[in-house]
């Protein structure tokens, strides 16, 4: 899905306003007008804008969200192939089935290395056992596999 195509259009606009802005900072230069310094920083930062207007249009990729799913944060994540969020206290499975597969689809794979293209995602309430005593309880764990971009919940 693509994102808002005002940033593209601010990219062309900006882009367009760089190219003037050159050709003025060259007739600035030929001429000897003294705020073609001056000219030099406005013109190279407005091909900078350009360039990142473009290139966030680009990459930019909006968050997945799954019926009945609830937002939860990520307490836990190595990198590769682990990924453990925090539920809330009281969470019916069906909730957590979809909270978990909804924070797997928003899992990026860009920067992890793992040797099969799986991370397992688990969605855990910690459960006091005793005074200063606790131990966490998975509600529910999914598997991302980035070969074929999809989520596999596991009982």
């Amino acid at each position: 899905m693509s994102t808002d195509p005002i940033l593209f259009v601010a990219g062309e606009w900006l882009g367009a306003a760089s190219g003037l802005l050159a050709l003025l900072t060259l007739a600035a230069f030929l001429l000897g007008w003294g705020t073609r310094f001056r000219l030099v920083g406005v013109t190279s930062f407005t091909a900078l804008l350009a360039i990142s207007c473009l290139a966030f249009a680009v990459s930019y990729r909006p968050r997945v969200t799954v019926e009945g799913a609830l937002s939860v944060p990520v307490v836990f994540d190595n990198g590769t192939d682990l990924v453990v969020a925090a539920a809330p206290g009281t969470l019916d499975p069906a909730t957590a089935a979809a909270s978990v597969n909804q924070l797997a689809l928003n899992l990026s794979g860009s920067g992890r290395t793992t040797p099969d293209g799986l991370v397992r995602v688990r969605l855990r309430h910690v459960e006091r056992v005793g005074p200063g005593l606790s131990r966490p309880v998975v509600l529910a764990e999914a598997i991302r596999d980035f070969a074929t971009d999809t989520v596999t919940l596991t009982p």
